[in-house]
């Protein structure tokens, strides 16, 4: 096959060029620019600034009744590039070290391939999503009416995997990527002299305590079946040797694949700040935000993105999900649809995603493009 040849080197150029001059959520202004031009060269109905910035290119075929969305994710994020790449980031700060860039690139790859031969019939559309990372684009899409405008039966989104081999496809039916939860606990004394302890409730100890409690909850109000992260990742108060502070802030994350667990999650750790307030005299509070839910495949879904993967790489059944989150979460809990792995990984010890010393492996972008083609031809059958 022939047909994605003479696009793979405009195409890498295209990656390469997103990469050095990456936008944070929602800033992903000549990003998202770029794109539609891109889309529009090639003849496809371009809507932008849904959601923000983010863009629905339509294609139509035949007279087919079947809809389908293709998404990618398109931001980047906020940390320094130390890869050295001839194409390194040019903004200080700021890079797709989770290989957005290289998303956009296989998703447009895709449609310039379908444009010029279809091969199904039906509506498709490409969905290009800002602001994955961490700020809901997702959700922000869907509540400016996606899914009115532009229906889709079914959805997919594909990521690239440095856990995998290079061009290695891999799902799952059910959970495959994690809830992510964040929590804030502020504990309040008076705040007093360090030699008086009497006196003045010791935040620092009630905090202390408190962290040893949250990090019992897993192992001991969870069951051993199911699989749950709570990690406390910021503890600050205090700014002197010989002052008790007045107050003490602890924060982290909880990741979860089952809202059961999740809801018990939350509720000891209330039960166990409710403690901490009586044995030590402290107030209390806690923000405990739920922005991304867990990521749950279409068994349906998930199958049929397993038998067409085989079709063009090597695919395999993920044995079990990524506590990681992804906000493409939002579109499962709208439509049925699945989220796959595309592996990327090179030599032994690749370099994780939202590493800076990462790079999207633009060896697996033509897998990465046919997987998109062959997901649209089977699920919009001529």
């Amino acid at each position: 096959m022939n047909d994605i040849a003479d696009l793979l080197q405009p195409l890498i150029a295209f990656r390469r060029d997103i990469h050095a001059h990456p936008e944070l959520g929602f800033a992903e202004h000549r990003t998202a620019q770029r794109i539609a031009e891109q889309l529009r060269a090639i003849g496809l109905e371009v809507h932008e600034g849904i959601g923000g910035t983010g863009i629905v290119a339509v294609l139509r075929s035949g007279d087919g009744k079947r809809t389908l969305g293709l998404r990618a994710d398109m931001d980047a994020l906020p940390i320094e590039e130390h890869t050295n790449a001839a194409w390194s980031s040019t903004v200080p700060g700021c890079f797709h070290g989770c290989g957005h860039d290289g998303h956009v690139a296989m998703l447009l790859g895709a449609a310039q391939v379908l444009a010029r031969d279809p091969g199904f019939s039906g509506t498709l559309n490409f969905i290009f999503q800002p602001a994955e990372e961490g700020l809901g684009g997702a959700r922000h899409m869907i509540e400016d009416g996606l899914f009115e405008r532009f229906d889709c039966e079914r959805v997919y989104a594909l990521h690239n995997w440095p856990g995998l081999p290079a061009g290695t496809i891999a799902t799952r039916p059910g959970a495959i990527m994690g809830a992510a939860d964040k929590f804030k606990i502020v504990l309040e004394g008076k705040g007093g002299h360090a030699a008086l302890p009497q006196d003045t409730p010791d935040t620092i100890l009630a905090a202390a305590s408190l962290v040893q409690q949250l990090n019992s909850i897993i192992g001991r109000d969870i069951p051993p079946s199911a699989n749950a992260v709570l990690s406390v990742t910021e503890i600050a108060g205090g700014h002197a040797h010989n002052v008790l502070p007045a107050s003490v802030r602890i924060g982290g994350t909880v990741r979860s694949f089952d809202p059961v667990v999740q809801d018990r999650i939350e509720e000891r750790m209330r039960q166990m700040i409710k403690g901490i307030e009586t044995s030590f005299e402290v107030r209390s509070s806690l923000e405990y935000d739920r922005y991304y839910p867990a990521t749950i495949n279409d068994a349906d879904a998930a199958g049929d993105a397993l038998d067409v993967a085989a079709t063009v790489a090597s695919a395999q059944l993920a044995p079990e999900p990524a506590p990681t989150s992804e906000d493409f979460s939002f579109m499962l809990q709208e439509r049925p649809g699945a989220y796959l792995w595309l592996g990327q990984g090179r030599g032994d010890n690749p370099p994780p995603l939202h590493n800076p010393h990462y790079d999207f492996n633009d060896d697996v972008m033509e897998t990465g493009i046919r997987l998109h083609v062959a997901l649209a031809r089977h699920w919009l059958q001529d």
